[in-house]
């Protein structure tokens, strides 16, 4: 256990959670894509394809809750540093066949660390606001497969999920 503590960058070497001190690295561009995905029901899909929703346009407000997230995303999770993001945008992915809305968040900046948690957080806040205009009409919802899809920049390179 404690050689797996001392390899996590937000423990010390007592094991306490910290702040990574990142003033020695380098500024890079940088930028992460990660996705997620709503199982609604018929009515709902089709209200939100149709733009019929009582509360207004679903996905544009997703989309303006998304990117409100990644910009404050050092303020929900407490050990990331605040960024200064160059651009942050939230697609959507309509699949009739499942009645699934997929958020995909890509997210950039130029700094000293990366972006992933930004762009997962935007994901996640999106999903969590198509639940929310949605709720009177499904309370079923399910909110499933976040994760991170591809992080480029920094010391570690690029990840692509697809390619393990």
């Amino acid at each position: 256990m404690e050689n797996s503590i001392k390899k996590l960058t937000h423990f010390d070497s007592d094991g306490k959670a910290i702040m990574v001190d990142v003033s020695d690295k380098k500024i890079s561009n940088r930028e992460a894509v990660a996705s997620g995905q709503i199982i609604v029901n018929k009515i709902v899909y089709e209200a939100i394809l149709n733009g019929t929703v009582e509360k207004g346009d679903v996905l544009g407000v997703a989309r303006i809750a998304g990117i409100m997230a990644a910009k404050k995303t050092f303020e929900m999770i407490p050990l990331c540093h605040p960024l200064p993001l160059t651009n942050c945008k939230i697609d959507f992915n309509l699949l009739p066949e499942k009645n699934i809305v997929e958020a995909i968040a890509t997210v950039k900046t130029t700094a000293l660390t990366g972006v992933e948690m930004e762009a997962l957080h935007a994901v996640s806040v999106a999903l969590l606001t198509i639940y929310d205009m949605c709720k009177a009409l499904d309370k079923s919802m399910e909110i499933q497969n976040i994760h991170l899809d591809m992080k480029i920049g920094g010391k570690s390179g690029r990840y692509d999920r697809a390619k393990g």
